[in-house]
């Protein structure tokens, strides 16, 4: 298998404040995690900007260039308690968003038979029309809809394994029955949203919440008894990847006790599903995960798999 590794330097310079958990160490422990030589085979490109016009898919163009003119010329400004622009973010956001364009024209164009987006700030927070939870843009979303009016797909899923539940890339999904959205995540956490009494316009929406200590068992479960066999039936023409390593047992923010295994073990488990339904088509998407070492890790034995196919 052929893996596209998407990045940018400038992911590094959006700065939230030092003490801030989603900080440019995290790209640092991938880049060192990635750097070894069982990693040489990897396709390693730059990511490009997105255009506007391609956000706007997602989010209202209004709400783009509003965003973009409150980036600051120098210090910080806080959108909200948790998200916070600094001269550098306004470049990082387009270019995270930027990457799964990128990564989505790759697939699609033979050049890689997946891809992994290693980006920063992360987006599947981020609401159509209101950035929050550390995410400017919804980046998943937006490779999402570049799929379907690029490339002419019409049936595209996002399973999203964060320990943190996507509300914005359901909110994105929630009306369109041809949009899957799956997530396992902590429940009780932020945001609060992700009930199973949330499903969308057409069950196209699937929430698995997970008690706070759950481990390996119960991931492993939810996701073979709910999250698989929704995608298997929706029959997804292209599947991406919100992949938060933040359920890690080591990570400061939540209280689920993943390990590397468990995310190997999804992305087997999606990589299969996606040779059935699409021809393996696929895309990776970097969301949250706060534990550098830890981080590099599960990063490390995500993209094995994906290389090994």
């Amino acid at each position: 298998m052929t893996t596209l590794l998407f990045s940018h330097p400038a992911c590094e310079q959006h700065i939230p404040d030092s003490g801030h958990p989603e900080g440019p160490v995290r790209l640092r422990a991938i880049r060192q995690a990635l750097s070894v030589p069982e990693f040489d085979a990897l396709l390693r490109r730059e990511a490009p900007r997105a255009e506007e016009s391609q956000i706007a898919r997602v989010h209202p163009g209004s709400f783009v260039r509003d965003l973009l003119d409150q980036v600051p010329a120098t210090g910080e400004i806080h959108l909200d308690a948790d998200t916070i622009m600094s001269p550098g973010s306004g470049e990082a956001a387009l270019r995270a968003a930027g990457a799964v364009v990128a990564a989505v024209d790759a697939v699609m164009a033979g050049e890689a038979d997946n891809a992994f987006c290693a980006t920063r700030p992360p987006g599947h927070h981020a609401e159509p029309d209101h950035a929050m939870g550390f995410c400017l843009f919804n980046n998943v979303a937006v490779g999402a809809l570049h799929a379907r009016e690029a490339h002419g797909l019409h049936r595209i899923a996002v399973v999203d394994f964060d320990v943190h539940h996507g509300n914005g890339t359901q909110a994105a999904f929630w009306g369109d029955p041809d949009l899957f959205y799956a997530s396992t995540h902590q429940s009780p956490l932020y945001p609060g949203t992700g009930s199973t009494r949330e499903r969308g316009v057409n069950a196209n929406i699937v929430n698995v919440p997970l008690p706070p200590n759950a481990g390996s068992k119960e991931f492993r479960q939810a996701m073979r008894d709910n999250v698989v066999p929704a995608l298997t039936s929706f029959q997804p023409e292209f599947l991406f990847i919100s992949a938060g390593f933040d359920a890690h047992a080591e990570d400061p923010l939540a209280g689920l006790n993943f390990t590397e295994e468990d995310f190997a073990w999804a992305t087997t488990e999606l990589l299969a599903l996606a040779r059935n339904a699409c021809g393996g088509r696929l895309v990776s998407v970097l969301e949250g995960g706060y534990n550098p070492a830890a981080l590099g890790r599960s990063v490390a034995a995500h993209v094995r798999v994906l290389m090994q196919g």
